[in-house]
């Protein structure tokens, strides 16, 4: 009891914010309700300015919230869009940039808004039975078009059950489900139904379906120059449910509403960009080979689906995000290189040029890669910049590469606190790769003092982190902790190969990167050998349960919404058909033998390290119940365990600030229990 007293107050002790007066503190679980991002800038036609989505936290309602704010190219006029003070996202630019298209939540649902400038106001242009997404102006302006879902009549067994009398309150009626993906982790049970395909009037009126049939139109659609149809990218052949990676382009004829097929190999094809004369399709894919990893490859057709051509066959990276340039002789695309999403201009010849990196900054918690951008015909950029010392601003580059940054949406909470400094390191795996890591110490750190390495681990595992702000990573610091994160093998940036070493091994290779760079972090100073602490969500959940049946070396762990059982995981979590060959050889029943030896379940006989586990109770792609497979393992072992629980947490255990917060709490008070 006086060692869970004592961790309890050590805990309470470091969320603590200090009294006014005293020297700067460092970052707290409280500043997690503080912190802005933005997401999603859009450039407006002129390239004069940007609106953004602008990402923020309601401490009162625990949640995320979004409004739409804009920023002159030059940093000037920053203010919010719209009078609104409700959910706002998605926002496109009409082509005069008088106008500017959003999708926002109402008491009803959500629908799609018009902004004027002209007036300043925002008018609700829809009234629509579901959600809209993928807004797109047609190139005239008098057009939006947009995906939504079709709802169908659920399927029915024709069961006789009895009427239940007036006034009763009978239990809900059974629900009969036969498809294949009938449930999503943060959605729950999907509707039965259909996303189509529809145009509405700029100006307002009824929305116009433009596809049919029992197929799935989800992408975001693109315009044909003339404005006489849609290129989108979708699977409509008839066993689309099994093909989880198929997609093809098609065209739809706006008046007749014919669907005209363009692509038509064995993989993903997605992403369609025309040309700004109209003539030719720039799109994203690649051959499937039924492996962990595939590049996503850039590739050009004429606008009739004609002379396809690879145009990076030798860029060993995977590219999204495409954009014309305007003159029409390349694009512009990101990818990701070692950590870091650059920008670069793509020649019709493959060559690359790189325009900016330090794109991302829009996962909050770990600090994974992302961001996003958008490209003015006039060349500008704006993109989301970010640095590990603060979440996402939006940017502007040039094309000589010149970087501007318009916001500073932290300025006033993080130049008042003493951050965890993020240093790049690396080091050489068993096999002679080299591993990228980085290393985080804690605020106001001491040469003079030993501290605990905690190793935290990603998730994916075909993901990768990167050296931008994390709430989660900055408060483990400010704990005491050297925080060591990294991306061993399967982590993205690093070319096709790299990543699919997991291909029929995970967890394998992987481990031993890992406990390399554990070793090589005990060859600097400062680092006490004797407490060495391991946590990870996802797969990194996964890969943490694997390292403790591994090995003793870790005075506590904590596992976190992790895969125990290849086998159950593969035929209980809302994505249970998709790991067949491409994560492991065939389906679990045909390959028994192999799923276990993939499975932490398996190690957990060697198990000696107090561990924790802790999972979101509604999470869907890793469900409690792998949790709770560890938990009961080592409660029947006598092993120090605890099972945490985080209620009404889908798979994102951290997306309202108070789950966040919760989820550093608990996993420092166990760390402390073991100090």
């Amino acid at each position: 009891m006086r060692r869970q007293l004592f961790a309890l107050s050590t805990l309470l002790a470091l969320f603590v914010v200090p009294a006014f007066g005293q020297p700067d503190p460092s970052f707290s679980a409280d500043d997690v309700f503080a912190l802005e991002w933005a997401v999603n800038p859009q450039m407006s036609p002129d390239g004069e300015r940007v609106v953004y989505v602008r990402t923020s936290m309601d401490k009162m309602k625990d949640r995320r919230q979004q409004r739409l704010w804009l920023v002159g190219a030059d940093g000037s006029s920053h203010r919010k869009l719209t009078g609104l003070d409700i959910a706002e996202s998605s926002p496109r630019w009409s082509p005069d940039g008088e106008y500017v298209a959003f999708t926002a939540g109402t008491d009803a649902g959500t629908e799609i808004f018009v902004y004027s400038f002209e007036t300043g106001h925002a008018t609700k242009l829809t009234q629509l039975d579901r959600s809209p997404s993928g807004l797109r102006w047609s190139p005239d302006g008098s057009k939006i078009a947009f995906s939504m879902l079709v709802p169908d009549e659920p399927p029915s067994l024709d069961a006789s059950l009895p009427e239940a009398p007036e006034g009763a309150e009978w239990a809900d009626r059974p629900r009969v489900i036969t498809r294949l993906r009938h449930e999503a982790d943060g959605t729950g049970y999907l509707e039965p139904g259909y996303h189509h395909l529809f145009v509405v009037p700029a100006t307002g009126g009824t929305a116009r379906q433009l596809t049919t049939g029992s197929y799935h139109h989800r992408s975001a659609p693109v315009w044909l120059r003339d404005a006489s149809g849609l290129i989108f990218a979708a699977d409509r052949t008839d066993d689309w449910a099994h093909d989880r990676r198929e997609t093809d382009l098609y065209r739809v004829d706006l008046s007749s509403r014919d669907v005209d097929r363009l692509t038509d190999r064995n993989g993903p094809d997605h992403s369609p960009a025309i040309s700004p004369d109209g003539q030719r399709i720039a799109y994203l894919g690649f051959d499937d080979r039924v492996q962990t990893y595939q590049n996503t490859r850039l590739y050009v057709m004429e606008a009739n689906g004609s002379s396809r051509q690879v145009i990076t066959p030798d860029l060993d990276r995977s590219i999204s995000d495409i954009v014309w340039a305007p003159s029409g002789d390349g694009l512009y695309a990101s990818y990701l290189e070692s950590g870091d999403t650059k920008i670069a201009r793509i020649g019709l010849d493959g060559s690359a040029r790189e325009i900016t990196g330090t794109v991302g900054g829009t996962s909050i918690g770990r600090p994974y890669t992302g961001g996003s951008f958008s490209v003015a015909p006039n060349g500008h950029i704006a993109f989301t910049h970010a640095t590990s010392e603060y979440p996402s601003d939006v940017a502007l580059a040039a094309d000589d590469g010149q970087v501007t940054r318009l916001t500073r949406l932290n300025s006033d909470l993080l130049a008042h606190r003493t951050l965890a400094e993020v240093e790049e390191v690396t080091w050489t795996s068993e096999d002679g790769r080299t591993i990228q890591g980085w290393m985080v110490r804690p605020p106001n750190f001491s040469p003079d003092r030993s501290y605990p390495l905690l190793l935290e681990i990603h998730g994916g595992p075909i993901t990768s982190y990167g050296p931008t702000f994390s709430a989660e990573i900055q408060l483990y610091a400010a704990a005491g902790y050297v925080v060591l994160y990294a991306n061993p093998r399967g982590s993205t940036g690093y070319g096709e190969a790299f990543a699919n070493l997991l291909y029929h091994d995970y967890p394998g290779g992987d481990y031993g990167d890992l406990m390399a760079g554990v070793d090589a972090a005990l060859g600097t100073a400062n680092i006490d050998r004797d407490r060495l602490y391991v946590t990870g969500g996802s797969a990194g959940g996964t890969m943490t349960a694997w390292m403790v049946g591994k090995t003793n070396r870790f005075r506590a762990a904590v596992v976190t919404k992790p895969v125990m059982n290849w086998y159950s995981k593969t035929l209980v979590a809302d994505n249970y058909y998709a790991y067949a060959d491409y994560r492991y050889p065939g389906y679990a029943w045909e390959n028994p033998q192999k799923y276990l030896q993939e499975s932490p379940i398996s190690l957990v006989g060697n198990i000696e390290t107090p561990t924790m586990t802790m999972v979101g109770t509604d999470d869907l792609r890793t469900p409690p119940s792998e949790a709770r497979q560890l938990y009961h393992a080592l409660k029947i072992r006598k092993v120090d365990t605890a099972l945490v629980q985080i209620p009404g947490a889908s798979h994102h255990i951290a997306a309202r600030p108070s789950q966040l917060a919760a989820k550093v709490a608990y996993t420092l008070a166990w760390f402390e229990r073991y100090q």
